[in-house]
């Protein structure tokens, strides 16, 4: 196993190196061919921990990475870029660690590098840093509280989606895990509780409630309103609550959430040309999985509220309710590929799903107003720790492309395009 393993960093390595050649272009060569260097060492490293430890055995520190590295191409639209065309704007880059303090304390942190394009902000960031205390356990019970800068493990994906081989595709449902939320919807800093409940006759329940709030990159308010807004866009703080149940002897799994958030937009006096704004978000969600031993299936569906008061001109007022939907399946044809077929919808108004009231009101495009996507992908497992990804998709609409609140239609000026992607992961 241990020949194996040094096998796969050998090969990993090489694949960074001659990637170096093209992704020079994200950050400089010196950085990469660090991150490369890092990458193998800290596999030799994992290589000599598997050959002097049982997997078995329990560590106080542990520490893991990945590294996922790709091209991307997008074809009338900018989703990734303003150019369009060919892109290695699909690069991510993590180290998470955890240390076990006591035997119900542990610290947990996870910091990653990401290149989207213009899926949202280039750079480092913290996806989370927090104290994880189991307060309460017993033979049917277990209550744990997370403190800091916690985990969003409110939806299916939601905790996933920050490391590239625990989702279930490259790019995830926008319907549901739009980019442009991305830091956002990925965590907060402030305080999460999770309350698991096993029933023999019922099944295993999850009930989770969390409050915090995040804070917003000048790049990020950017990303969300456009170019044209220079003032400060402020998270006043997100309530989040959810509850899962799993039947008993039941491959099924459903969940129901329900989010409140409020932003405000705080004006540049000096040269912007928007205004002291308030935002109500509500976003509320059901969804349920299935994952047998070669099929799997997902969903889920949602309906979001977003409230607007000012920003456009002292005195507006929006109160719009979107609604939209996924369904996804998996089928493990060998141990080593799985297929992925997904289709999703969404729509910013539910009372205006073709977006005529949206350009007869704002002149913005009606195909603003939605947006489909049809999808096929692949994924293979080149070992136990590297894996290839491909897909590939159909797009109908431009409802999740950025900026969210001023939509570019210069730049997006086609109703129908297409993207594709492929992705390398290594993780140890």
């Amino acid at each position: 196993m241990l020949s194996k393993l040094k096998t796969n960093i050998v090969w990993s390595g090489l694949f960074l190196l001659s990637y170096c050649n093209y992704a020079h272009k994200l950050f400089s060569r010196k950085f990469l061919y660090t991150f490369v260097i890092v990458i193998i060492f800290s596999g030799a490293a994992h290589a000599e921990t598997e050959k002097n430890y049982n997997q078995s055995t329990i560590q106080d520190f542990q520490l893991h990475g990945f590294i996922a590295l790709g091209l991307i191409d997008v074809d009338g639209s900018d989703f990734v870029n303003d150019e369009e065309g060919l892109s290695p704007d699909l690069t991510e880059l993590g180290l998470n660690t955890s240390y076990q303090l006591t035997d119900t304390v542990r610290l947990a942190g996870q910091v990653v590098y990401l290149n989207g394009g213009n899926r949202y902000a280039k750079g480092f960031r913290v996806d989370y840093a927090l104290l994880d205390w189991a307060a309460y356990t017993d033979e049917s019970w277990q209550a744990n509280i997370y403190l800091g800068r916690f985990k969003n493990n409110h939806w299916l994906y939601s905790s996933s989606r920050v490391v590239p081989f625990a989702r279930p595709s490259i790019i995830l449902p926008q319907s549901v895990y739009f980019d442009g939320f991305r830091d956002i919807a990925v965590g907060s800093d402030g305080a999460y509780i999770k309350v698991s409940h096993s029933n023999d006759k019922l099944g295993n329940f999850d009930f989770s409630l969390s409050y915090g709030k995040s804070p917003i990159s000048d790049k990020q308010t950017e990303i969300l309103l456009g170019d044209s807004a220079f003032g400060k866009t402020i998270q006043d703080y997100e309530l989040h609550g959810s509850v899962y149940w799993q039947p008993t002897f039941s491959q099924w799994r459903f969940g129901l959430s329900l989010l409140n958030s409020d932003f405000h937009y705080n004006q540049n006096q000096d040269f912007d040309v928007f205004y002291n704004a308030e935002f109500d978000f509500q976003f509320y969600t059901m969804n349920a999985m299935y994952e047998g031993e070669y099929w799997e299936f997902s969903g889920e569906i949602y309906q979001q509220r977003f409230v607007t008061d000012g920003f456009y001109v002292p005195g507006f007022h929006k109160d719009s309710t979107g609604q939209g939907f996924y369904g996804q399946t998996r089928y493990k044809v060998t141990p080593n590929l799985t297929l992925l077929a997904k289709y999703e919808y969404f729509y910013l108004d539910k009372n205006d799903k073709d977006g005529k009231k949206l350009q007869e009101t704002t002149g913005v495009p009606y195909y603003f107003g939605f947006n489909n996507d049809v999808t096929l992908g692949l994924a293979y497992g080149v070992s136990s720790n590297m894996e290839v990804r491909a897909e590939h998709h159909w797009v109908e609409g431009g409802g999740r492309l950025t900026p969210v609140v001023v939509p570019d239609p210069q730049k997006n000026s086609s109703e129908k395009w297409t993207m594709w992607a492929i992705q390398f992961m290594y993780w140890f």
